[in-house]
């Protein structure tokens, strides 16, 4: 059976962008959930159970560090994990998104290819 995915980020294109790479990459997903921020995603797994999440870092209301940050500190989704896709590609930034628990991270622009070379292992 397939997995189910969150999509984190405040661009709805980049959203399907995300989407459409994940079925060119031939990845198992029954199903594909989005957010806007951080804030509604946590919102969302309050009442939504998904096995992967895709997070941008930078977001309006509470950008991707923020999210990660509050995920660990709730025990019923601090174990899903998540992989950060996101224009900012600096050790800095990906090695705090690391240290916050982030899984693995993805540069945008990005190929299908790489979102399946990163999200494979994890599934």
């Amino acid at each position: 059976m397939g997995k189910r995915i969150l999509i984190v980020d405040d661009s709805s294109t980049m959203r399907k962008i995300v989407a459409r790479s994940l079925r060119q990459a031939g990845l198992d997903f029954s199903e594909i959930l989005e957010a806007a921020d951080g804030q509604l995603a946590i919102d969302l797994l309050a009442t939504e159970k998904v096995d992967i999440i895709l997070s941008d870092i930078n977001m309006p209301n509470m950008n991707g560090l923020e999210f990660l940050k509050a995920k660990s500190e709730i025990d019923a989704i601090k174990d899903i994990p998540v992989v950060v896709i996101s224009t900012e590609g600096g050790a800095d930034i990906i090695g705090e998104a690391t240290s916050l628990g982030a899984k693995g991270s993805i540069k945008k622009p990005f190929t299908a290819d790489a979102i399946e070379q990163v999200l494979g292992p994890l599934l």
